[in-house]
């Protein structure tokens, strides 16, 4: 018979022990939990042969717990360790990042760190009788720490882009109010992330060089696009009507925040016709 007691004090970890124990798919497992001294003990027995099946499922289960209630506190322990000088609202929205971040499966280190839990967990349970689960979690899974200190700092990372390209959009917002127009309107037309410019009559409006000089040019990188984006800034025109041959990006939905009420969508008219036959868009 094969003996195991996990130890914990956390109710919820206990719950969702007890719960997945006992949908195990392994016949010969009895489970009790018990208080003893400082720790609540789940203490499983197996009575069967099959050990690789029996470590393999035990292994699966606390990896599992770790990952749902162990890695939100990990997470907002390195937050406020590490970035201890950030107000906690921004904390907080570094936590959403992380959260972001993790769903995405954008990182290969991540979307295999329950294995990587899971192998370590392995180990442990055929050398030894017991664990304490806080104790593992915080001083046995060094490489999972690692992944997730590096989560964390594309959450800060992310926070602090979000916050510059805030402050952009607002110093932008500011200037044009405070300045008047110069055109009434102004045609864009966006294809294949790319912008062309035509005045009232439709002609097109050049982007010449001294754009690379401007006052307004911004730090964050639109591509070509900043050309555009200048030029409206020195135009400002009173309407700002963008032809979309395609689909809404990161640079559309920029313009829609500068200029704000300005800024009108047109997806068929006589433009967006003419532009969708040139560049064979149905």
């Amino acid at each position: 018979m094969k003996s195991f007691c996990i130890k914990t004090n956390n109710s919820q970890v206990i719950k969702y022990l007890l719960k997945s124990l006992d949908s195990i798919p392994l016949e010969n497992i009895y489970y009790i939990s018990k208080k003893f001294k400082i720790y609540e003990n789940v203490i499983i027995h197996y009575k069967g042969n099959d050990e690789g099946s029996f470590y393999s499922l035990i292994s699966d289960i606390i990896s599992n717990c770790v990952i749902l209630y162990y890695e939100p506190y990990l997470l907002k322990n390195i937050i406020n360790f590490n970035y201890f000088y950030f107000e906690n609202f921004e904390k907080k929205l570094i936590e959403e990042n992380c959260y972001e971040y993790i769903s995405s499966d954008e990182n290969d280190r991540l979307r295999f760190r329950k294995e990587e839990i899971w192998t370590q967990i392995l180990k442990y349970l055929m050398e030894n009788k017991n664990i304490v689960l806080d104790g593992f979690v915080n001083f046995r899974l060094g490489e999972y720490m690692k992944s997730l200190e590096h989560v964390v700092d594309y959450g800060v990372n992310k926070f602090v882009i979000d916050k510059e390209y805030s402050e952009f959009i607002n110093l932008l917002q500011v200037y044009i109010e405070s300045k008047a127009s110069e055109k009434k309107l102004v045609h864009l037309v966006y294809t294949n992330g790319e912008s062309i410019l035509l005045d009232e009559n439709k002609n097109i409006v050049s982007l010449t060089d001294h754009i690379f000089d401007s006052k307004y040019l911004s730090d964050i990188s639109f591509s070509s696009n900043d050309y555009a984006l200048n030029t409206l800034l020195t135009l400002l025109p009173e309407r700002v009507e963008i032809h979309l041959i395609g689909y809404e990006d990161d640079f559309i939905n920029t313009l829609k925040l500068i200029f704000g009420k300005r800024v009108f969508i047109c997806k068929d008219c006589n433009i967006c016709r003419t532009y969708k036959i040139l560049n064979n868009v149905k």
